[in-house]
Protein backbone atom coordinates (compact mmCIF):
# COMPACT_ATOMS: atom_id res chain seq x y z
CA UNK A 1 0.00 0.00 0.00
CA UNK A 2 1.04 3.16 -0.83
CA UNK A 3 1.65 6.48 1.28
CA UNK A 4 -1.26 7.99 -0.55
CA UNK A 5 -3.31 5.22 -0.38
CA UNK A 6 -3.66 5.09 3.21
CA UNK A 7 -5.89 6.33 5.33
CA UNK A 8 -4.44 9.11 7.49
CA UNK A 9 -3.64 8.03 10.91
CA UNK A 10 -4.55 9.63 14.18
CA UNK A 11 -3.15 7.95 17.44
CA UNK A 12 -5.11 8.85 21.18
CA UNK A 13 -3.73 8.59 24.02
CA UNK A 14 -6.16 8.46 27.41
CA UNK A 15 -4.94 7.83 30.99
CA UNK A 16 -6.44 5.04 33.03
CA UNK A 17 -8.30 7.80 35.25
CA UNK A 18 -10.47 8.09 32.37
CA UNK A 19 -11.63 4.11 32.44
CA UNK A 20 -11.46 4.50 36.60
CA UNK A 21 -12.30 8.09 38.27
CA UNK A 22 -11.44 9.27 41.52
CA UNK A 23 -13.43 8.51 43.98
CA UNK A 24 -15.13 5.63 42.62
CA UNK A 25 -15.02 1.85 43.91
CA UNK A 26 -13.45 0.09 41.48
CA UNK A 27 -16.58 -1.67 39.95
CA UNK A 28 -16.07 -3.18 36.38
CA UNK A 29 -19.28 -1.98 35.79
CA UNK A 30 -18.36 1.77 36.62
CA UNK A 31 -15.14 1.22 34.35
CA UNK A 32 -17.35 -0.18 31.31
CA UNK A 33 -19.83 3.04 31.92
CA UNK A 34 -16.77 5.39 31.51
CA UNK A 35 -15.14 3.37 28.92
CA UNK A 36 -18.40 3.91 26.60
CA UNK A 37 -18.47 7.90 27.49
CA UNK A 38 -14.36 7.13 26.92
CA UNK A 39 -14.74 6.13 22.72
CA UNK A 40 -17.64 8.75 21.41
CA UNK A 41 -15.23 11.25 20.23
CA UNK A 42 -12.97 8.94 19.06
CA UNK A 43 -15.16 7.41 17.26
CA UNK A 44 -15.47 10.94 15.13
CA UNK A 45 -11.99 10.40 14.07
CA UNK A 46 -12.89 7.19 12.34
CA UNK A 47 -16.90 8.88 10.83
CA UNK A 48 -13.81 11.71 9.29
CA UNK A 49 -11.85 9.07 7.91
CA UNK A 50 -9.13 8.49 10.40
CA UNK A 51 -7.42 5.00 11.13
CA UNK A 52 -7.89 5.21 14.57
CA UNK A 53 -4.84 3.80 17.39
CA UNK A 54 -5.72 4.36 20.85
CA UNK A 55 -3.56 3.94 23.66
CA UNK A 56 -4.88 3.80 27.29
CA UNK A 57 -3.05 4.32 30.84
CA UNK A 58 -3.33 1.53 33.52
CA UNK A 59 -1.97 3.36 36.93
CA UNK A 60 -5.52 3.45 38.93
CA UNK A 61 -5.90 -0.71 37.24
CA UNK A 62 -2.55 -1.65 38.20
CA UNK A 63 -2.33 -0.48 41.82
CA UNK A 64 -5.20 -2.07 42.51
CA UNK A 65 -4.03 -5.47 40.99
CA UNK A 66 -1.36 -5.20 43.06
CA UNK A 67 -4.05 -4.51 46.26
CA UNK A 68 -5.03 -7.81 44.80
CA UNK A 69 -1.58 -9.67 44.73
CA UNK A 70 -0.67 -8.23 48.62
CA UNK A 71 -4.12 -9.42 49.99
CA UNK A 72 -4.23 -13.23 47.85
CA UNK A 73 0.15 -13.48 48.86
CA UNK A 74 -0.62 -15.65 51.97
CA UNK A 75 -2.99 -17.95 49.40
CA UNK A 76 -0.79 -17.87 46.15
CA UNK A 77 2.33 -16.66 44.79
CA UNK A 78 2.16 -12.92 44.15
CA UNK A 79 2.54 -12.01 39.90
CA UNK A 80 5.42 -9.43 39.46
CA UNK A 81 4.77 -6.05 38.09
CA UNK A 82 4.87 -6.95 34.39
CA UNK A 83 2.70 -9.40 34.77
CA UNK A 84 0.57 -7.26 36.25
CA UNK A 85 0.82 -4.96 33.59
CA UNK A 86 0.03 -7.48 31.19
CA UNK A 87 -3.14 -8.46 32.86
CA UNK A 88 -4.30 -5.04 33.26
CA UNK A 89 -3.62 -4.39 29.82
CA UNK A 90 -5.60 -7.23 28.35
CA UNK A 91 -9.02 -6.72 30.46
CA UNK A 92 -8.80 -3.04 29.82
CA UNK A 93 -8.51 -3.42 26.49
CA UNK A 94 -11.44 -5.61 26.82
CA UNK A 95 -13.45 -3.40 28.99
CA UNK A 96 -12.66 -0.17 25.79
CA UNK A 97 -12.92 -3.04 23.29
CA UNK A 98 -16.38 -4.30 23.51
CA UNK A 99 -17.68 -0.10 24.37
CA UNK A 100 -16.24 0.52 20.81
CA UNK A 101 -17.64 -2.13 18.94
CA UNK A 102 -20.78 -1.03 20.16
CA UNK A 103 -20.50 2.75 19.58
CA UNK A 104 -19.47 1.63 16.14
CA UNK A 105 -22.64 -0.90 15.60
CA UNK A 106 -24.62 1.86 16.55
CA UNK A 107 -23.24 3.96 14.20
CA UNK A 108 -22.82 1.62 11.66
CA UNK A 109 -19.54 1.94 10.81
CA UNK A 110 -17.75 -1.24 9.22
CA UNK A 111 -14.71 -0.98 11.19
CA UNK A 112 -13.55 -4.04 12.78
CA UNK A 113 -11.10 -3.70 16.42
CA UNK A 114 -8.39 -5.19 17.05
CA UNK A 115 -6.50 -5.05 20.49
CA UNK A 116 -2.72 -5.79 20.89
CA UNK A 117 -1.02 -6.71 23.71
CA UNK A 118 2.45 -5.14 23.54
CA UNK A 119 5.69 -5.30 24.96
CA UNK A 120 7.89 -2.46 24.82
CA UNK A 121 11.66 -2.61 25.23
CA UNK A 122 13.91 -0.65 27.62
CA UNK A 123 17.31 -0.23 28.51
CA UNK A 124 18.63 -1.68 31.44
CA UNK A 125 21.15 1.19 31.71
CA UNK A 126 17.94 3.81 31.65
CA UNK A 127 18.93 6.14 34.50
CA UNK A 128 15.49 5.81 36.03
CA UNK A 129 16.63 2.28 37.22
CA UNK A 130 19.47 3.90 39.53
CA UNK A 131 16.42 6.36 40.97
CA UNK A 132 13.35 4.54 41.20
CA UNK A 133 10.61 7.12 42.00
CA UNK A 134 7.78 6.36 41.04
CA UNK A 135 5.13 5.09 43.81
CA UNK A 136 2.71 2.52 42.97
CA UNK A 137 0.54 -0.06 44.58
CA UNK A 138 -0.95 -0.25 48.20
CA UNK A 139 0.18 0.86 50.94
CA UNK A 140 2.22 -0.90 53.90
CA UNK A 141 3.19 -0.55 57.27
CA UNK A 142 6.53 0.05 58.31
CA UNK A 143 6.72 -4.10 59.51
CA UNK A 144 6.01 -5.25 56.43
CA UNK A 145 7.60 -2.52 54.46
CA UNK A 146 11.00 -3.84 56.01
CA UNK A 147 9.90 -7.36 55.08
CA UNK A 148 9.13 -6.81 51.81
CA UNK A 149 12.54 -4.97 51.16
CA UNK A 150 14.67 -7.15 53.06
CA UNK A 151 12.92 -10.36 51.23
CA UNK A 152 12.14 -9.29 47.82
CA UNK A 153 14.75 -6.16 47.25
CA UNK A 154 12.05 -3.69 46.93
CA UNK A 155 12.47 0.05 46.62
CA UNK A 156 10.19 1.51 49.24
CA UNK A 157 9.36 4.92 50.65
CA UNK A 158 7.47 6.37 53.54
CA UNK A 159 4.35 8.25 51.67
CA UNK A 160 3.19 11.88 53.34
CA UNK A 161 2.30 9.54 56.99
CA UNK A 162 0.17 7.45 54.94
CA UNK A 163 2.44 4.26 54.88
CA UNK A 164 4.84 2.54 52.86
CA UNK A 165 4.74 2.22 48.80
CA UNK A 166 6.87 0.73 46.64
CA UNK A 167 8.89 2.49 43.84
CA UNK A 168 9.62 1.83 40.70
CA UNK A 169 11.43 3.08 37.75
CA UNK A 170 9.94 5.29 34.68
CA UNK A 171 12.23 4.01 31.72
CA UNK A 172 11.65 5.71 28.37
CA UNK A 173 10.55 3.50 25.88
CA UNK A 174 12.78 2.53 23.17
CA UNK A 175 11.16 0.21 20.83
CA UNK A 176 7.86 -1.14 20.67
CA UNK A 177 7.75 -5.35 20.08
CA UNK A 178 5.65 -6.07 17.45
CA UNK A 179 4.82 -2.81 15.39
CA UNK A 180 4.71 -3.82 11.93
CA UNK A 181 1.41 -6.01 13.17
CA UNK A 182 -0.07 -2.51 14.27
CA UNK A 183 0.79 -0.91 11.04
CA UNK A 184 -0.94 -3.89 9.21
CA UNK A 185 -3.84 -3.93 11.06
CA UNK A 186 -4.45 -0.03 10.43
CA UNK A 187 -3.54 -0.73 7.00
CA UNK A 188 -6.04 -2.87 6.76
CA UNK A 189 -8.87 -0.01 7.90
CA UNK A 190 -9.04 -1.72 11.61
CA UNK A 191 -9.52 0.44 14.76
CA UNK A 192 -6.42 -1.17 17.14
CA UNK A 193 -5.86 -0.67 21.11
CA UNK A 194 -2.03 -0.92 21.38
CA UNK A 195 0.33 0.25 23.98
CA UNK A 196 -1.84 -0.47 27.23
CA UNK A 197 -0.45 1.26 30.07
CA UNK A 198 2.94 2.37 28.57
CA UNK A 199 3.31 -1.10 27.43
CA UNK A 200 4.87 -4.35 29.23
CA UNK A 201 8.12 -2.98 29.88
CA UNK A 202 10.70 -5.66 28.43
CA UNK A 203 14.88 -5.72 27.68
CA UNK A 204 16.76 -8.10 25.80
CA UNK A 205 19.43 -10.20 27.90
CA UNK A 206 22.87 -10.65 26.75
CA UNK A 207 22.08 -14.04 25.49
CA UNK A 208 19.06 -12.20 23.20
CA UNK A 209 16.16 -14.06 25.64
CA UNK A 210 13.28 -11.14 25.66
CA UNK A 211 13.12 -10.66 30.03
CA UNK A 212 9.94 -8.53 32.10
CA UNK A 213 11.14 -5.83 33.49
CA UNK A 214 9.68 -4.45 36.59
CA UNK A 215 9.15 -0.63 35.80
CA UNK A 216 6.37 1.28 34.60
CA UNK A 217 6.37 3.38 30.98
CA UNK A 218 4.71 6.44 30.57
CA UNK A 219 1.72 6.11 28.15
CA UNK A 220 2.44 9.50 26.24
CA UNK A 221 5.79 8.60 25.78
CA UNK A 222 4.75 4.62 24.23
CA UNK A 223 2.23 6.70 22.60
CA UNK A 224 4.67 9.19 20.74
CA UNK A 225 6.64 6.40 19.59
CA UNK A 226 3.82 4.32 18.39
CA UNK A 227 2.48 7.52 16.51
CA UNK A 228 5.93 7.94 15.05
CA UNK A 229 6.32 4.24 14.02
CA UNK A 230 2.95 4.39 12.19
CA UNK A 231 3.42 7.91 10.68
CA UNK A 232 0.76 9.30 12.60
CA UNK A 233 -1.10 12.25 11.09
CA UNK A 234 -2.44 13.67 14.10
CA UNK A 235 -1.58 12.56 17.69
CA UNK A 236 -3.97 13.55 20.48
CA UNK A 237 -3.35 13.41 23.99
CA UNK A 238 -6.41 13.87 26.61
CA UNK A 239 -6.05 14.44 29.69
CA UNK A 240 -8.00 16.14 33.01
CA UNK A 241 -7.97 19.78 31.59
CA UNK A 242 -9.54 21.54 28.54
CA UNK A 243 -6.11 23.29 27.29
CA UNK A 244 -2.15 23.77 28.12
CA UNK A 245 -1.57 26.67 30.39
CA UNK A 246 1.09 28.73 30.75
CA UNK A 247 1.68 30.20 34.29
CA UNK A 248 -0.80 28.03 35.59
CA UNK A 249 -2.56 29.09 39.24
CA UNK A 250 -1.21 32.14 38.97
CA UNK A 251 -2.70 35.67 38.64
CA UNK A 252 -1.37 35.59 34.78
CA UNK A 253 -2.65 32.53 33.63
CA UNK A 254 -3.48 31.58 30.15
CA UNK A 255 -4.51 29.40 28.10
CA UNK A 256 -2.41 28.41 25.39
CA UNK A 257 -4.36 27.93 21.63
CA UNK A 258 -1.57 26.90 19.39
CA UNK A 259 2.41 26.62 19.99
CA UNK A 260 5.28 25.76 17.65
CA UNK A 261 7.50 22.67 18.71
CA UNK A 262 10.07 25.50 19.40
CA UNK A 263 7.77 27.36 21.52
CA UNK A 264 6.94 24.36 23.44
CA UNK A 265 10.42 23.12 24.23
CA UNK A 266 11.36 27.02 25.45
CA UNK A 267 8.00 26.95 27.94
CA UNK A 268 9.07 23.48 29.29
CA UNK A 269 13.05 24.41 29.67
CA UNK A 270 11.50 27.21 31.78
CA UNK A 271 9.80 24.94 33.71
CA UNK A 272 6.05 25.86 32.76
CA UNK A 273 5.01 22.27 32.36
CA UNK A 274 5.92 20.39 35.56
CA UNK A 275 6.79 17.07 35.88
CA UNK A 276 4.07 15.48 37.88
CA UNK A 277 1.52 16.89 35.12
CA UNK A 278 1.57 19.01 31.94
CA UNK A 279 5.47 17.77 31.59
CA UNK A 280 5.38 14.08 30.39
CA UNK A 281 2.56 15.08 27.64
CA UNK A 282 4.36 18.10 26.29
CA UNK A 283 7.44 16.06 25.80
CA UNK A 284 5.55 13.08 24.11
CA UNK A 285 4.44 16.02 22.22
CA UNK A 286 8.10 17.44 21.01
CA UNK A 287 9.14 14.03 20.38
CA UNK A 288 6.43 13.08 18.21
CA UNK A 289 6.88 16.36 16.29
CA UNK A 290 10.87 16.10 16.48
CA UNK A 291 10.56 12.91 14.74
CA UNK A 292 8.08 13.53 11.45
CA UNK A 293 4.83 14.19 13.31
CA UNK A 294 2.66 17.78 12.25
CA UNK A 295 0.16 18.38 14.82
CA UNK A 296 -0.98 17.53 18.20
CA UNK A 297 -3.88 18.40 20.23
CA UNK A 298 -3.96 18.19 24.13
CA UNK A 299 -7.35 18.64 25.46
CA UNK A 300 -10.50 16.83 27.88
CA UNK A 301 -12.34 13.97 26.69
CA UNK A 302 -15.02 16.49 26.84
CA UNK A 303 -13.69 19.38 24.09
CA UNK A 304 -11.90 16.90 21.93
CA UNK A 305 -14.93 17.18 19.29
CA UNK A 306 -14.27 21.45 19.80
CA UNK A 307 -10.66 20.87 19.07
CA UNK A 308 -10.93 19.08 16.29
CA UNK A 309 -12.93 21.84 14.41
CA UNK A 310 -10.32 24.23 16.19
CA UNK A 311 -12.63 25.65 19.06
CA UNK A 312 -10.72 24.20 21.63
CA UNK A 313 -8.21 22.29 23.19
CA UNK A 314 -4.31 23.24 22.74
CA UNK A 315 -2.14 22.42 19.13
CA UNK A 316 1.49 22.01 19.10
CA UNK A 317 2.51 22.09 15.42
CA UNK A 318 5.72 21.21 13.96
CA UNK A 319 6.44 24.92 12.66
CA UNK A 320 4.28 27.63 11.28
CA UNK A 321 4.35 31.60 10.07
CA UNK A 322 2.19 34.20 12.11
CA UNK A 323 -0.22 34.01 8.83
CA UNK A 324 -0.42 30.31 9.22
CA UNK A 325 -2.19 30.10 12.74
CA UNK A 326 -3.64 33.65 12.82
CA UNK A 327 -1.19 36.76 13.35
CA UNK A 328 1.04 35.51 16.14
CA UNK A 329 3.28 32.79 17.26
CA UNK A 330 1.55 32.04 20.23
CA UNK A 331 -2.21 32.43 19.99
CA UNK A 332 -4.06 32.74 23.46
CA UNK A 333 -7.26 31.83 24.13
Amino acid sequence: MTETERKPVAVVAFGGNAILRQGERGLIDEQVRNADRAVLPVVDLIEQGYALLMVHGNGPQVGNEMIRNEEASTKIPPAPLDVCDASTQGTMAYVIEKSLRNVLAQRRLAVNVASVVTMVRVDPKDPGFARPTKPIGPFFNAYRAQHLMEEHKWAMVEDAGRGWRKVVASPHPVEVLGVQAVRDLLDAGHAVIAGGGGGIPVAVSPGGSIVGVEAVIDKDFTASLLAREVRAHLFIILTAVDEIFIDFQKPTQRAVKVLTCDEAERYHREGQFPAGSMGPKVQAAIEFLRHGGREVIITSERRLPDALRGLGGSRIVHSGTAEDWGGQQVLFW
